[in-house]
């Protein structure tokens, strides 16, 4: 479909760069540092007791308000769904050029609302018994109406699209659609249409953790169905800052040429196996931290576990660029390979986990 086809009125969203498995470095979310969470179930020793039962509304369904993060424990099942897209050849060819031009049109680099991505991130959720609201960092939102309307037959195209969500037992069924086809599908670069739609089945097992399956289908631009499964984890203890990603914006005015341009520094195979393994590295704003796998696929080295497997680009033996950042590669004199994480808010390193390499493909 045509950019724009539809539309009728400006999006109402604030743009802004959501906080998700795939966007690294964010604010730090403790503006209320030493406030305890009030309310909540706790241990012996006064931390939250994530393993007790899922509260419940007055009228018995699961509760699912609360702070949510990314369970570190479900980064890789979801990592590796991300690597199942299908997309049909002229969604393919988009994603190749995004990436030929340095993904300078991408939703975080201008500093748009991510659409349908969204939901793959963490924020704060409010229910309601009409209404459930999701809150990323104080300035994107989302609404998934639970009075029993239908969605809109013939919906104006938005950034966010349209939701409602209905109860199958303790598990909230959410449909959305009415899509704009200006988002994109994930970091890579992928392409929708605005005949996508989106089911999410989303339950609360217990008090620290939701789980959530995300079932994308857009026939016009990839093959059966896209199914992403999610786990969060509550956040106590701590609020979400605001965060306005257009505020001091430096990126977009520095992505200029085109991938293509950057020559090729040839790296040894036997140097770059030595950087196969898995990583975590802590944040500097936040304390979190996230994964990194990094793989050798032929004479490249490839790094996953911040959404789609991205190619990296050596500039030296130990430098390396990729979509969302640099990464070098330390070994100190004892044979111990840390990765650097390198962005404009600042660093991040990791040690290699010991023992967990990951497999290098032919």
């Amino acid at each position: 479909m045509t950019e724009g086809k539809k539309r009728r009125g400006p999006a109402t969203i604030a743009a802004m760069v959501i906080a998700t498995t795939f966007t690294l470095f964010t604010p730090a979310n403790a503006q209320w540092l030493n406030y305890k969470t009030p309310g909540i179930p706790r241990t012996a020793a006064g931390k939250p007791d994530l393993s007790a039962p899922a509260p419940r509304t007055a009228d018995g369904k699961p509760d699912l308000s609360g702070l949510w993060k990314i369970d570190a424990g479900g980064r890789e099942q979801t990592s590796k769904a991300l690597e199942s897209l299908k997309p049909k050849p002229w969604a393919a060819a988009v994603a190749k050029k995004r990436e030929e031009d340095l993904f300078k049109d991408s939703f975080s680099v201008l500093c748009l609302p991510p659409g349908p991505f969204a939901a793959l991130g963490v924020g704060k959720v409010v229910q309601t018994p009409n209404l459930l609201v999701m809150l990323f960092q104080g300035t994107l939102y989302r609404e998934i109406h639970l009075d029993g309307r239908e969605l809109p037959k013939d919906p104006n195209p938005d950034w966010m699209g349209y939701s409602v969500g209905h109860w199958e037992g303790d598990t909230l069924v959410i449909e959305s659609n009415g899509f704009n086809d200006r988002s994109w599908m994930d970091i890579a670069g992928h392409p929708h249409t605005e005949a996508l739609h989106v089911t999410e089945r989303v339950r609360r097992p217990n008090f620290g953790h939701v789980e959530i399956e995300k079932t994308f289908v857009d026939p016009e631009a990839f093959e059966g169905s896209w199914i992403i499964p999610i786990k969060l984890e509550l956040d106590a203890d701590t609020e979400d800052l605001e965060y306005v990603c257009n505020e001091n914006e430096r990126d977009h005015a520095h992505l200029i040429g085109k991938a293509s341009d950057v020559k090729a520094f040839h790296v040894a195979p036997e140097i770059l196996a030595k950087y196969v393994g898995s990583y975590e590295l802590t944040i500097p704003d936040t304390k979190r931290t996230v994964g990194i796998t990094i793989s050798v696929e032929g004479d490249r080295l490839m790094a996953s576990g911040l959404g789609s497997s991205a190619a990296l680009t050596p500039t030296s033996e130990t430098q390396f660029n990729a979509p969302f950042g640099g990464i070098k590669f330390v070994t100190n004199d004892g044979g111990e390979v840390s990765l650097i994480l390198q962005a404009v808010e600042g660093d991040a390193k990791g040690v290699r986990k010991s023992g967990a390499p990951a497999e290098t493909k032919k």
